[in-house]
């Protein structure tokens, strides 16, 4: 994983570094998009930007949460492991998701966060959240929207993704994988192992292959190579569409 620090106080009106955050192209739907431009003279820290490879491990489980995490591109999963050693993937993370929320309650991941692909996040540090909650109550009110959202996607896993027929389980996860991919017809996504697939959809490693390979034949799914695939999202609308009426 490699850094770079982004400056984010202006230095003066020519050359302000302090923009960092109003050039970036996810600040819309990121934590910061909450702020407002003036509001960034007050932060005197630094952001880290940081890239990571696929499998390489953002945080980890049970680590201390010193700071929050802004996707900026690219997919991780949330991983736990029981006791009995039996990996479950709790959900996934894309652009503008806020990972770590932990850190803000000065607890320990609540679990490990790897990179699907190839991912870059901006790291927050928890003290420069601390320090702009108390003046800026819009990051605040974001923040507990950030909680919600966290809770929501948890809640919403649980119930699309750990439940029901397996078929409806796998295309429940390519709708949720078409998220993270430009909207088109034909959508570029990442693919899960089959490995992946089944700790992530509670099925065997043979039932995730099955499900795979019925839907190339339907052409649901295109073009699969390695961890990528084409996504036809009009039949992937109308297997969903077929699944939930059965």
């Amino acid at each position: 994983m490699t850094g770079r620090i982004i400056p984010l106080y202006r230095q003066d009106f020519t050359h302000p570094q302090a923009q960092a955050c109003a050039r970036c192209g996810v600040r819309e739907v990121a934590l910061f998009g909450a702020l407002p431009d003036e509001a960034l003279d007050q932060i005197h820290q630094h952001i880290a930007e940081e890239r990571l490879a696929p499998r390489q491990a953002l945080f980890e489980l049970g680590h201390r949460a010193d700071a929050l995490y802004t996707v900026r591109s690219g997919v991780l999963q949330l991983e736990r492991v029981n006791e009995r050693g039996d990996r479950r993937v709790v959900r996934l993370a894309g652009r503008g998701d806020l990972l770590g929320l932990e850190a803000m309650l000065l607890q320990p991941y609540g679990a490990t966060a790897v990179a699907c692909t190839q991912v870059e996040v901006c790291r927050i540090p928890r003290s420069l959240l601390q320090e702009l909650s108390t003046s800026q109550p819009s990051l605040s009110a974001g923040l507990m929207q950030r909680w919600q959202q966290a809770l929501s996607g948890s809640e919403e896993w649980l119930v699309e993704l750990s439940m029901g027929p397996s078929r409806r389980r796998v295309l429940q996860l390519l709708r949720k994988l078409s998220e993270y991919a430009e909207p088109a017809p034909l959508s570029n996504i990442w693919l899960p192992s089959r490995e992946d697939m089944g700790a992530m959809l509670n099925m065997t490693i043979e039932t995730a292959s099955r499900m795979v390979s019925s839907l190339k034949r339907e052409g649901v799914l295109l073009e699969v190579q390695s961890r990528q695939a084409c996504l036809n999202t009009a039949a992937l609308a109308e297997a969903l569409q077929a699944a939930d009426g059965d």
